[in-house]
């Protein structure tokens, strides 16, 4: 699309400064340390408006699932400048409370750890302790953790920059993106060199570092396994990387 937006001519809006963090997994200790390094740079710079979004799967594989969530639906209904996305993981998690399944996303990838964070040990081996951890599950789990997750968008536009969980189906109009696409899409979306019509900013696909392509901007960086939690930060044409390390809670640019 030969009318597409390069990264290095997006602009955000002006008078607007925009941190995008991507894929959390139930590293509590993480966004706690982005989101305290965030409001440090905020107070001290006092930029006009903000906005903090967050890219989606807020839980399974990390060790605290339960306090990401919490601490984004405390976060969020602070201050409504605090946005948060859905995720697939987000989707897989509310699927199985809905139908409990052994062959589920949930079940497979992350939801033991999701359901410890809640002080339920979940059994898959058959489906009658599937439905026993299930029902324990449902006793656990706050409304409000579930009420969140169920309000969260697709997608978020801000000037040239347009912000989903993993991307969108090329040559097809921002405003037509289907769910399953902007929160599943891998290979056809990382594999097209072409410009779109803003540049995309997205998680879903761990990479060791932040990735800034011409087209998209990748920010998940395996928070859960390297213990690494990362932002694309965008004030008028600034870009830039923030992160914060286990171990190393002021961060590093």
């Amino acid at each position: 699309m030969g009318n597409g937006i390069h990264y290095l001519d997006a602009r955000g809006p002006e008078g607007l400064r925009i941190y995008a963090i991507g894929d959390v997994h139930g590293r509590l200790d993480l966004l706690g340390a982005l989101h305290a390094r965030i409001a440090e740079e905020i107070d001290a710079d006092r930029p006009d408006d903000w906005r903090i979004i967050h890219l989606g799967d807020y839980c399974d594989r990390g060790p605290d699932s339960r306090g990401v969530l919490e601490f984004l639906v405390r976060a969020t209904a602070h201050d409504p400048r605090t946005m948060a996305l859905v995720g697939n993981h987000d989707i897989g998690f509310l699927d199985f409370l809905d139908a409990p399944d052994q062959r589920s996303l949930f079940a497979r990838f992350g939801g033991l750890q999701t359901c410890g964070s809640y002080g339920v040990a979940l059994d898959i081996s058959s489906r009658d302790s599937v439905m026993q951890s299930h029902a324990v599950l449902m006793k656990a789990v706050p409304q409000s953790h579930v009420d969140f997750m169920r309000s969260r968008g697709f997608s978020l536009s801000f000037g040239d920059f347009f912000f989903c969980h993993a991307g969108i189906r090329p040559q097809v109009a921002l405003d037509k993106q289907v769910p399953e696409d902007l929160m599943w899409i891998r290979r056809d979306f990382l594999d097209y060199d072409g410009l779109h019509p803003k540049v995309i900013v997205h998680g879903h696909t761990i990479s060791p570092a932040a990735e800034l392509m011409p087209n998209r901007v990748n920010v998940d960086t395996g928070a859960y396994a390297s213990g690494e939690l990362t932002a694309f930060v965008v004030e008028g044409a600034s870009k830039r990387i923030l992160s914060v390390a286990a171990g190393n809670p002021a961060g590093r640019d």
